[in-house]
């Protein structure tokens, strides 16, 4: 049998289809457009995704035998806003993840309510991007959309119910919402009294590899599949990403270099640090995950690379490095502000300790040991919670660089694994669907069967000591520089 993972992104669909024995064996991408109709607005219309995720799935299908598709799940863009009426249309363009427009009602929420009390009620605090300020914004500035809202829709969960006519979400997709009791895994009264809504207006919750339902009639005929074409939740990009790296079960960890940067902790237990310092979602496997997320991460080499030296041979940046844990450059990675474990938007980048013989290629290595040293952060978040983490997959553009790759596993004393394939959420997907089905007894055990390390890069016990006492150094960097930020910012 066949099953279709959906990766649907800020700014394109990914469609893998992938055997019962997880081989890969077609992907398709779809573009569509974002609108910026304000500055630090990002917004886009949920009928884009559909007619591209149809146009896909038909693409993406064609040679192959459709009778045996037998399941489709999700990674999806996190926090996003769409809202239905009474007849399930659109009310208006979906409030994307990366739309800033929402600080006083996040500002509302973590001031006024309370960051404890949002701890409390979902085991997070607000953050612009999630989708409950998000609602709050909607209530005090468009009040006829607002009394309007039937059904209130993450942007995977729209393309599922398109498919199948059933309004649901997963456990870890809604975790992001800002309303969900991540720890008993339900909607929370006190966050749905908060913004106004009620139980009725939210989707029923899965888990990402149950199934919702089948293809309706009409789709399955639109789309060639079998109308006993099973829908699984699915979970949301990180979660999704995790499954295709293999990051389940206690202590398992992957790190991703993209543009933004994240490390994502898989755990059998719910767990929340007290500082609410990283997100504490549930995972797509059925149980938890903490998850810290830098804003900038390959985005600082880029800059660094493009914008100052001037330069697209990054190789060749990377050759001169040598001396590694001897750096007396030290570079904060936060040109935009920082998440996890900071939480302050008013962080910006330094390079710190430049001297007259300091050289090109120092400044190069403290970039890249920055983002490393940052991830750590987070890291050290997690340990403290007790959590035994001892090796890391890693994925995304940044883990091409085998010297990043090398600097990470001596700054976090980690094995660092490389996987054979980082489709990601696409594969993820298909995977979650493919549990769904019976293909496999559990999303562990998929894991086991397609998840193959080709590498491992292994710490150097020389190298671990040097770079100890280089990140106790930088670890005091952003606390002496905080209250600057704050004046630069004013």
């Amino acid at each position: 049998m066949y099953y279709i993972g959906v990766d649907l992104g800020t700014s394109s669909v990914k469609l893998l289809l992938m055997d019962g024995s997880g081989t890969i064996e077609k992907i398709v991408t779809r573009e569509y457009p974002i609108d910026f109709p304000h500055p630090g607005w990002s917004e886009q219309n949920p009928q884009d995704w559909w007619k591209e995720t149809k146009e896909g799935i038909r693409e993406l299908t064609e040679g192959f035998d459709r009778s045996r598709i037998a399941g489709i799940s999700f990674g999806g863009q996190m926090h996003g806003l769409v809202i239905l009426d009474r007849e399930d249309q659109v009310i208006r363009p979906a409030i994307l993840w990366n739309d800033g427009r929402t600080q006083k009602q996040t500002d509302y929420l973590n001031h006024v309510i309370g960051r404890t009390r949002l701890s409390e009620y979902t085991a997070n605090i607000a953050f612009a991007g999630f989708t409950a300020p998000k609602i709050l914004w909607i209530r005090e500035n468009e009040p006829e959309n607002f009394k309007k809202i039937a059904k209130i829709m993450l942007p995977k969960d729209y393309i599922a119910y398109c498919l199948t006519g059933v309004h649901s979400s997963d456990y870890s997709d809604a975790s992001g919402m800002l309303l969900m009791d991540v720890k008993n895994r339900r909607w929370s009264e006190e966050m749905m009294e908060i913004c106004g809504v009620t139980k009725d207006q939210l989707p029923k919750l899965y888990e990402s590899f149950q199934v919702t339902g089948t293809l309706k009639k009409d789709v399955a005929g639109e789309l060639g599949l079998p109308e006993t074409c099973a829908v699984a939740a699915g979970a949301g990009d990180n979660a999704a990403a995790a499954i295709g790296t293999g990051t389940v079960g206690n202590g398992k960890c992957n790190i991703s270099l993209g543009t933004s940067g994240t490390i994502f902790i898989s755990s059998s237990e719910f767990c929340v640090d007290k500082s609410n310092a990283l997100h504490a979602f549930a995972h797509a496997d059925g149980h938890y995950h903490l998850m810290g997320c830098m804003l900038s991460a390959a985005s600082c080499n880029k800059w660094w690379m493009d914008e100052i030296i001037g330069t697209k041979d990054y190789r060749r940046e990377q050759s001169g490095i040598k001396r590694l844990g001897e750096n007396h450059v030290f570079f904060l990675p936060y040109l935009m502000g920082e998440r996890s474990p900071h939480n302050n938007p008013n962080a910006r980048g330094t390079f710190t300790g430049l001297t007259m013989d300091s050289t090109r290629e120092d400044m190069t290595q403290a970039v890249l040991e920055g983002v490393a040293f940052a991830i750590r952060d987070s890291l050290e978040v997690a340990r403290a919670q007790g959590l035994n983490i001892m090796r890391t997959t890693i994925c995304g553009g940044g883990a091409k660089s085998a010297l990043w790759k090398k600097m990470i596993a001596n700054i976090l004393n980690m094995e660092v694994d490389i996987i054979r394939s980082e489709e990601g959420p696409a594969l993820g997907g298909a995977m979650l669907a493919a549990v769904a089905c019976g293909e496999f007894a559990s999303v562990e055990k998929a894991a086991e069967a397609i998840v193959e390390v080709v590498d491992t890069v292994k710490p150097e016990q020389e190298l671990v000591e040097k770079y100890e006492k280089k990140y106790r150094v930088f670890a005091e960097i952003y606390p002496a520089l905080k209250e600057v930020f704050d004046k630069i910012a004013e």
